[in-house]
């Protein structure tokens, strides 16, 4: 019986080679500089890149994606096939429904809810439901 591999390595387009470990619960993608805590449930074939913060009880569901240096903190769910733009914060219980775009830098309100579709500019702030 072959072994699964723990780590999986992917070479971005400047030719720097990111490692991506399995994610325990979920076994979803986290890059190695990425901090997730183990309460987080992080779905298979959703991934969440370097220097990201997911906090506690956080839900990130299939083929979502947290850019790079974002933070979604406890009690927030993250739709499927959701995009988490660049240095982008969720708040605490936020919902964000499928196929949501967060741009880069844009702050999603602690219970907020985004409806499915929804595009969040960069840089903008969400309080209310969308």
């Amino acid at each position: 019986m072959q072994k699964r591999k723990q780590y999986v390595e992917i070479e971005e387009d400047s030719g720097t080679v990111l490692r991506y470990f399995h994610h325990l619960n979920g076994d979803g993608l986290v890059e190695e500089t990425a901090a997730v805590d183990p309460t987080a449930y992080v779905e298979r074939s959703a991934y969440v890149d370097p220097g990201a913060k997911v906090d506690a009880h956080v839900r990130i569901h299939s083929g979502a994606w947290v850019d790079r240096d974002a933070l979604v903190q406890a009690g927030a769910l993250i739709g499927s096939a959701v995009h988490v733009g660049r240095g982008a914060v969720i708040g605490r219980g936020a919902k964000l429904g499928p196929r949501v775009k967060v741009g880069a830098g844009a702050r999603v309100e602690d219970g907020a809810h985004v409806a499915a579709d929804v595009i969040i500019a960069a840089g903008a702030v969400v309080r209310e439901p969308r």
